[in-house]
């Protein structure tokens, strides 16, 4: 199967510090801006399946909304329980100021 670069909004789309949700081939995909580089892992926290787009951001990391479990953004493992499951995350580039998300 081959993958492809995904367009997915515009740079400046992606809050910094905050979150987007974007869709990526019918699944759910949260970007992130970290000090305005873009990251991007599956929306749903493996846990509890809620909107890791409604979670808050510390220190590059992401808290659940419902069970404040944390995911590492850059690397999407799971840093604290309840969340054990790491999240699935995808290469991200900034192409003439696109978000493109590999899939």
């Amino acid at each position: 199967m081959t993958s492809e670069w995904i367009d997915t909004c515009a740079h400046g789309d992606v809050p910094e510090d905050g979150t987007l949700l974007v869709r990526v081939k019918g699944e759910q995909v949260c970007l992130y801006n970290l000090d305005g580089e873009v990251f991007a892992t599956h929306d749903r926290c493996t846990h509890a399946s809620a909107s890791l787009a409604d979670g808050f951001i510390t220190d590059g990391k992401i808290e659940c909304p419902i069970h404040s479990g944390l995911f590492d953004i850059r690397t999407g493992r799971a840093l604290t329980a309840p969340c054990t499951v790491d999240l699935k995350v995808y290469p991200v580039r900034v192409d003439g100021g696109r978000v493109l998300v590999q899939a």
